[in-house]
């Protein structure tokens, strides 16, 4: 059974940062900003506003746009590493914001790779004939696990939401044509939130030693970024049978220009087929690709019967790909 993108969704908060607020908390600036990673501004969720409301947001657009009621939902998976709760899982509360009660709903973690692991589970989900739809979404609030002193991280995050709906195939529709997912578990340390879980709980002593925000080790996550999302691009392409001139779009994760440069190089793709977004959002892990999807499709950048390839990298370290015909 074939599985199609029925719709696509996204949703960005309302307060923009920029690189010259920022200035002002750290010692950077604008050029320094733009130079290293391509990023400009980056949007904050409001006081308040959780993941959960950003991806249920998200998902409504999604859910429009593949004319799917939210009661005929059947399964329903967010990607993040920012959730409302411990437990119970992000999806749930999506699940209940949107009326989407009959839908079964569960998170997974994997980092910026999310929601190309999401796509992967529910295409094999759908193709089983387990479920007859599936809303992935991918939601971060990365503001509220960022160290604003640190000037080589808080630089580089933001927050968003993206969804997309996924269904079988009807003939002469497009299909996701493959996907490829991966882990390297020996390169934790690159790129983690070390407190805040069993290994680290967050407690009165260390509760001033910022624990619970991210830390990056940028070199060796460059390196390890450009070789594994390369070779999981070209698993996916040779996988669906194409050639670089047949890709419309390309469709990387939004971390940093110079990875995403590096990636069209590699994969011989013109600069002016490679979707990029990263320097109005910067940074929102998990919903990175998916809102780069959903601004891609509405905006234009392909049409149907057109193929994109979707790729992604992250903490773990992850990193995933997938081919689509649209």
């Amino acid at each position: 059974m074939q599985v199609c993108i029925a719709g696509t969704g996204s949703y960005l908060p309302e307060r923009i940062l920029t690189n010259a607020e920022l200035a002002e908390r750290v010692e950077t600036s604008d050029e320094w900003i733009v130079t290293r990673t391509g990023i400009r501004e980056r949007r904050i969720a409001a006081e308040g506003q959780c993941t959960s409301d950003m991806a249920t947001e998200a998902a409504k657009k999604a859910l429009e746009q593949a004319g799917l009621a939210a009661e005929d939902v059947e399964l329903i998976i967010v990607a993040t590493i920012t959730p409302d709760t411990l437990t119970p899982a992000t999806a749930c509360y999506v699940q209940k914001n949107l009326g989407a009660l009959g839908a079964v709903a569960f998170d997974i973690s994997a980092a910026c790779s999310g929601f190309l692991y999401a796509m992967k589970i529910s295409k094999r989900m759908i193709s089983s004939g387990a479920f007859k739809n599936a809303l992935i979404i991918g939601a971060e609030k990365l503001s509220a696990v960022t160290n604003w002193e640190d000037r080589t991280t808080c630089v580089l995050f933001g927050d968003g939401a993206g969804a997309a709906v996924l269904r079988a195939a009807e003939p002469e529709e497009g299909s996701i044509l493959a996907t490829e997912m991966g882990t390297d578990g020996n390169l934790t340390h690159l790129l983690n939130i070390p407190g805040g879980g069993t290994a680290c709980p967050i407690t009165s002593e260390n509760v001033g030693e910022n624990l619970f925000a991210l830390t990056m080790m940028g070199k060796e996550v460059f390196k390890h970024a450009v070789t594994r999302m390369k070779e999981a691009a070209e698993k996916v392409i040779e996988r669906a049978g194409l050639q670089p001139q047949d890709i419309a779009c390309v469709i990387p994760h939004q971390a940093n220009l110079r990875i995403i440069d590096a990636i069209a190089d590699r994969l011989a793709v013109p600069n002016e087929r490679v979707f990029v977004n990263l320097d109005k959002y910067g940074n929102t892990s998990a919903a990175a690709v998916a809102i780069a999807l959903d601004e891609a499709n509405r905006s234009g950048a392909f049409k149907r019967g057109d193929n994109i390839v979707l790729v992604v990298f992250g903490a773990g370290l992850t990193w995933a790909a997938a081919a689509v015909r649209w």
